[in-house]
C-alpha cells in the first residue's frame, strides 16, 4: 500500500502528517507508525498524525501515535502542524481560517495566522488531582508546590492537565538538568497512573521562561506546546510568572496567554513544512 505524507515541525518537534480524511480510523497501526518515526530506518519524527473524518460538529478529527507507539490525548505542537497541513491541503494559507478539531482531549480550535503561525485555543486547564491524574493529593485537591521524590532527591512540583498530564518543577538552571538520566523516572513514577510529561522551568523574568521537557512516549523533544501552556499555568499558580509569557524551548519560542476572561489558554507559534513524499507500507 502506498501512502502520501508530509512532514512538518513545530519548533523542532516534528511529525509525519497523513491525509486520512475519508476514514474514522488511522490507516497505519501503532507498530507501523513506530517504524516511520525511527530516525535511522524510517522517515524520522516524534509522532505520526492522521487527519480523520469529523466527529459530531467538528471539521476534522486528529489522532496521533507517539514514536514509541503510544497514543496521547493530543499534542500542542502537533495540532499547529495539523492546522497548517489542512490549510495546505485546502489552499487556505494566511486566511485566518479557524478549524474545530476533535481530539481525545476534546474540541481544540486552531486559527491560522500570517507567516505560518497558528494560534490555538487550548481550552481550560484541569487542576484537580483526579483530573491529571495523580495520587500526590486527594482527588478534589490541586497539586501545587507538592514534594515528589525522584532520582534520589525531592522536587517541588505542580501538576496541570491540558487534556494530557504534566508535572512542572521550577529550577535555577534548566540547562543543567540531566534530563536524559531522570526524565524516564518522572514519566514512570508511581504517582502518575497514566504516566506524565515533565517540564523543568527556569524563570528568567516574569514574562519570560526557559523550558526543557521530557515527553511521555517520546522522551526528550525540542518543544512541547501543551507543556508550555501547562508551565505558564503552573507559574501563575505559584506566583512566578505573568499570565501572558514567552516560553523559550530548545527549538524556539511560544507565546502563551492564560486568559482571565474565559480561563482558556491560548498558544501562538509556528508550524513549518519540511517535505512531502510517498511511502510503501
Amino acid at each position: 500500500m502506498k501512502i502520501k505524507f508530509t512532514k512538518y515541525h513545530g519548533l523542532g518537534n516534528d511529525f509525519i502528517l497523513i491525509d486520512n480524511r475519508n476514514d474514522h480510523t488511522p490507516c497505519l497501526t501503532s507498530e507501523q507508525a513506530m517504524k516511520l518515526c525511527d530516525r535511522h530506518f524510517g522517515i524520522g519524527a516524534d509522532g505520526v498524525i492522521f487527519v480523520l473524518s469529523p466527529v459530531g460538529e467538528s471539521d476534522y478529527t486528529m489522532r496521533i501515535y507517539n514514536s514509541d507507539g503510544s497514543e496521547p490525548e493530543m499534542c500542542g505542537n502537533g495540532i499547529r502542524c495539523f492546522a497548517q497541513f489542512l490549510a495546505d491541503l485546502e489552499g487556505k494559507e494566511n486566511s485566518n481560517q479557524v478549524y474545530n478539531i476533535h481530539t481525545l482531549a476534546g474540541t481544540i480550535r486552531p486559527q491560522l495566522q500570517e507567516e505560518n503561525k497558528v494560534t490555538v485555543n487550548m481550552g481550560q486547564p484541569y487542576l484537580l488531582a483526579q483530573e491529571i491524574p495523580t495520587t500526590l493529593a486527594s482527588p478534589q485537591e490541586k497539586v501545587v508546590n507538592q514534594s515528589l521524590f525522584v532520582a534520589d532527591q525531592n522536587w517541588q512540583v505542580t501538576c496541570v492537565s491540558m487534556g494530557n498530564p504534566h508535572c512542572i518543577t521550577f529550577v535555577e538552571n534548566a540547562e543543567a538538568i540531566p534530563l536524559e538520566k531522570i526524565g524516564a523516572e518522572f514519566e514512570h513514577h508511581s504517582a502518575f497512573p497514566k504516566l506524565i510529561n515533565t517540564e523543568f522551568i527556569e524563570v528568567v523574568q516574569r514574562d519570560y521562561l526557559k523550558m526543557r521537557v521530557w515527553e511521555r512516549g517520546a522522551g526528550i523533544t525540542l518543544a512541547c506546546g501543551t507543556g508550555a501552556c501547562a508551565s505558564v499555568v503552573a507559574g501563575v499558580l505559584n506566583d512566578k510568572n505573568d499570565r501572558a509569557s514567552t516560553v523559550e524551548l530548545p527549538g524556539g519560542c511560544l507565546e502563551i496567554h492564560w486568559s482571565q476572561e474565559d480561563n482558556n489558554v491560548y498558544m501562538t507559534g509556528p508550524a513549518t513544512k519540511v517535505f512531502s513524499g510517498q511511502l510503501e507500507v
